[in-house]
């Protein structure tokens, strides 16, 4: 059964979750995606190169208005692992048939904001089941959207190679894959610890891998969620572009849900 139900008057809709009426203005929305750019402004992660944005150059044409063409005509290079926000699908760990492209069906889910601290733990900064966990609520959250604290504009373009950057646990997105959430969005490069010799065990715990695979299920990393968004229920688009591979760019959207009498 769907976890809410959804009214759409112009831009402004409605939606009923756990017997609660809530509106939101699709006019207003809230993009948690950091815009990729050419070279290095831009979050880092991989040991990837920074993206390049190259205008196209065949004999005497050179795809730049700034050089005298009529258009710009660029070839991107990039990754999308590692150069800035992306949405996995259990392709990235396995050999399954299973793109990005094919994990949605829709694209407008109830989605939870929730920010914490990562402990310290024997030099890792983890998120812990204890601190995420006793802040979900079921079953109206289709996402979940961690924001890691402190919480600061430098995330847009950290380098985070060779840094050990926080991580989260594997039993934190194990139960939250229980509890039925198809789809984890976090600021963070990655769910597992940088160097973890291949374990995976965040990314397979969330996929319910190799067992009980969840594969419309999906884990977008290196969003940027602002502050002034706080810790609520909100309305999530996805935007993620239609390729077929184990990641693709994305762009998730909030709209911010308000009570209605």
């Amino acid at each position: 059964m769907e976890p809410f139900f959804l009214y759409i008057y112009a831009m402004e809709i409605t939606l009923e979750i756990l017997n609660k009426t809530y509106r939101a203005n699709l006019a207003h929305p809230h993009s948690i995606a950091i815009p990729m750019q050419h070279g290095a402004a831009n979050p880092n992660a991989w040991y990837c190169e920074n993206p390049r944005f190259e205008p196209v150059v065949m004999g005497d044409f050179v795809g730049a208005v700034a050089q005298g063409s009529s258009v710009n005509f660029r070839n991107v290079f990039f990754n999308p692992h590692g150069n800035g926000t992306h949405t996995e699908s259990v392709q990235h760990i396995s050999d399954l048939p299973i793109t990005v492209h094919q994990c949605f069906k829709k694209f407008f889910f109830t989605a939870q904001l929730i920010s914490v601290r990562p402990q310290q733990i024997n030099g890792d900064a983890i998120v812990q089941a204890e601190d995420l966990l006793p802040f979900v609520q079921q079953p109206a959250t289709e996402a979940i959207i961690l924001r890691t604290l402190p919480n600061e504009e430098n995330k847009k373009q950290a380098r985070y190679s060779n840094q050990n950057p926080p991580y989260i646990a594997a039993e934190a997105l194990q139960q939250l894959a229980q509890m039925g959430v198809q789809h984890f969005i976090t600021d963070l490069p990655s769910v597992d610890r940088e160097n973890d010799e291949g374990k995976l065990a965040a990314h397979k715990a969330f996929w319910q891998y190799p067992n009980d695979i969840r594969a419309h299920a999906t884990i977008t990393e290196l969003a940027f969620i602002p502050n002034h968004l706080p810790d609520a229920f909100y309305l999530l688009e996805m935007q993620v572009a239609a390729w077929e591979n184990d990641a693709a760019p994305s762009r998730p959207v909030l709209y911010v849900l308000e009570n209605t009498p």
